[in-house]
């Protein structure tokens, strides 16, 4: 469907096969170059609800001269944008060109004449369009226009590039005239720093935890298979008798080599042995208690002061100390099941890629 509105008043208004100059007009769209744009109430009422409440407003009488046609003022908006509008509500079409020309215009007109369609593709449209330059411009209007996406895209921009921001006229009118949006903006950009913080806290928190987890495989594995410098495989070499095992590096080395290097000094250490305290075996100890704490075989357990942890955790009193290290406790535990987890799911995957591999090369085998 077409609108143009012409000189003379005329229009011509089209959508598919219905041709609306075979209706006759009678309401009259003014804008503000008084141009007027002949459309149908019908159409009109039942796009907008503001616009029904103006259409069947009574009106004054002017000694029975005139047109009888109805008169919608729509103000304030470019002319071809008000073209554009009345457009969409006998067609809802709008395109790239109308949406970077007439983009705001259209946004305010959809928020006053209640039109959700419009505005929705306007909100998506303005905020594809926005820019470091505009973006204040734009905020304030998404505030009026009641449009929460389009304020927090403004919001999110203008935390990005505040350094540019900050430099635009819009801001410097911001300052002098909005004060109250000012500091929304300054507490938004606070909150979304603290959120940032918190974020990278949390991420160091669980890379902390994953890491404790893989200590405590890697005890277990130093304590229960005796893993040496380079560490065992328990991979047979199919080219050897069974008995013989194919040596090769730790699947977590770093972190088992740096155990296997503290056990040795805490096995060694004066400073342990005369009571005179040292940070590393301080560090080990708190290793094996942690060890303790998570290990649901202390009966069989082959760690070291496994069973003494157990015992002498059950008879301590110490509430505070203790609510920290039981948090420390579930969250390592938890790390833990998620790797296993994360570890099973590799190996299912590589399993099946294994078994398709396989399956390819038998299939190739037979044609060739």
């Amino acid at each position: 469907m077409a609108i143009t509105a012409t000189q003379n008043d005329g229009v011509s208004l089209s959508a598919d096969e219905i041709s609306y100059d075979l209706v006759e007009t009678d309401v009259d769209i003014i804008t503000s170059g008084r141009r007027r744009i002949p459309a149908h109430s019908g159409v009109l009422a039942s796009a907008s609800p503001v616009l029904i409440n103006i259409i069947e407003k009574p009106r004054k009488s002017h000694g029975g001269r005139g047109s009888s046609k109805r008169v919608v003022k729509i103000l304030g908006v470019p002319c071809d944008a008000v073209s554009v509008f009345v457009r969409f509500l006998y067609s809802p079409s709008l395109t790239e060109k109308e949406m970077e020309n007439y983009g705001i215009h259209l946004l305010a007109l959809s928020h006053v004449y209640m039109v959700p369609q419009l505005k929705q593709r306007c909100t998506k449209g303005v905020g594809e369009r926005v820019t470091a330059e505009n973006v204040v411009d734009v905020l304030q209007l998404a505030r009026l226009c009641d449009a929460p996406d389009l304020i927090l895209k403004c919001m999110r921009l203008i935390h990005s590039k505040f350094k540019t921001v900050e430099q635009t006229e819009g801001w410097k009118f911001l300052q002098e005239h909005d004060p109250l949006l000012e500091l929304d903006i300054l507490q938004f950009i606070d909150e979304a720093e603290s959120r940032k913080k918190r974020r990278r806290r949390h991420r160091r928190e669980q890379n902390l935890y994953m890491k404790l987890s893989e200590a405590m495989e890697c005890i277990e594995h130093i304590c229960t298979d005796g893993c040496t410098w380079v560490g065992p495989s328990s991979n047979l070499d199919n080219n050897k008798s069974t008995s013989q095992v194919k040596t090769g590096p730790c699947g977590a080395f770093s972190t088992c080599y740096g155990l296997q290097l503290l056990i040795r000094h805490f096995t060694v250490c004066k400073k342990r042995v005369d009571g005179k305290g040292c940070l590393r075996c301080k560090r080990m100890i708190q290793l094996l208690r942690l060890h303790s704490s998570i290990c649901d075989q202390s009966e069989s357990c082959r760690v070291p002061l496994c069973r003494q942890f157990k015992s002498r955790g059950e008879k301590d009193n110490k509430m505070v100390e203790e609510m920290k290290w039981k948090v420390l406790v579930r969250r390592v535990a938890s790390a833990k099941a998620m790797s296993s987890l994360s570890q099973s799911k590799k190996k299912k995957i590589e399993v099946l890629f294994k078994e398709e591999a396989e399956d390819f090369i038998r299939i190739r085998k037979k044609l060739f």
